[in-house]
């Protein structure tokens, strides 16, 4: 089964051991926000995936779900 954007938020934020506050405080967001985020409650807009992936240093086909392995972020 292909992992989904919010188990990959999920395991990307415990793997930095960052609490949801922690990384929501990070990408300036609220934590509620990125809690909903988490749960699937509600999707993640591109803007706010893209500062994830870049705070991460991961590409979004990863956070997506769509590729296992795990790329750099690109630079441009």
């Amino acid at each position: 089964m292909r992992p989904t954007c919010k188990s990959r938020l999920k395991k990307l934020r415990k793997q930095h051991r960052l609490s949801q506050k922690g990384l929501a405080d990070a990408i300036d967001i609220s934590p509620r926000t990125y809690s909903d985020y988490e749960s699937g409650a509600v999707r993640v807009p591109l803007e706010t995936l893209i500062d994830i992936a870049r705070f991460y240093d991961v590409d979004l086909n990863y956070i997506a779900g769509v590729s296992n392995v795990r790329k750099e972020f690109p630079s441009l």
